[in-house]
């Protein structure tokens, strides 16, 4: 069941001046200058609406891109996905370390 998609500006604007945490091997631009919050698919993903703002990573234009569609990229079965959870985890991880996401009981 499709329910809305949780929104916060803080979260997609912490992605500017940031590292690119997808790195796609001869993709990736390493610029930070370029980086910004790419949304992955979700359960609240459809057409023309995005996922929840914590669901997806910091991405530079290239990687963005690629994972986007609009620059084609011939990944290995299952290499997209790996790709997307180990940015998430680690885009999550640097929300969390700077205080835009709590998580009760902490311990950093």
């Amino acid at each position: 069941m499709k329910k809305p998609a949780i929104r916060s500006k803080a979260l997609t604007e912490a992605a500017r001046g940031q590292e690119c945490t997808l790195q796609i091997s001869g993709v990736c631009c390493f610029n930070p200058e370029t980086v910004v919050f790419a949304h992955f698919p979700s359960a609240t993903h459809g057409m023309a609406y995005k996922s929840d703002d914590f669901w997806g990573a910091d991405a530079c234009m290239n990687c963005h891109d690629v994972m986007d569609g609009r620059v084609s990229y011939d990944f290995e079965p299952g290499e997209r996905e790996e790709y997307m959870l180990r940015a998430v985890h680690a885009t999550l991880a640097r929300r969390v370390r700077a205080g835009l996401i709590e998580i009760k009981g902490q311990r950093v």
